[in-house]
């Protein structure tokens, strides 16, 4: 490898760390997440039907677990899907 270029490099671009996410709900300061709001947990849910990770919402680990939760509690009362055919 040549000593100019930087390990990770594409196409002699350099490598550029991408931004980190910062927590939405840590920006707005919220307490709590509400699991009737299904409009914003659709966010954080894949087209499949799945929960996504941290690493895919910028959510903190306080934060995703009351997210996790509060999608698990819409999905028993039907507010959300458990699967999407």
């Amino acid at each position: 490898m040549a000593d100019n270029k930087k390990r990770g490099a594409k196409n002699d671009k350099p490598y550029r760390r991408p931004r980190k996410k910062v927590c939405v709900f840590c920006a707005d300061k919220v307490d709590s997440i509400d699991y009737k709001d299904a409009e914003k947990l659709r966010k954080y849910i894949s087209d499949k039907g799945k929960i996504l990770p941290r690493r895919v919402t910028g959510c903190c680990a306080k934060h995703q677990r009351k997210v996790t939760e509060a999608v698990k509690r819409a999905r028993t009362i039907a507010l959300l899907p458990f699967t999407v055919k």
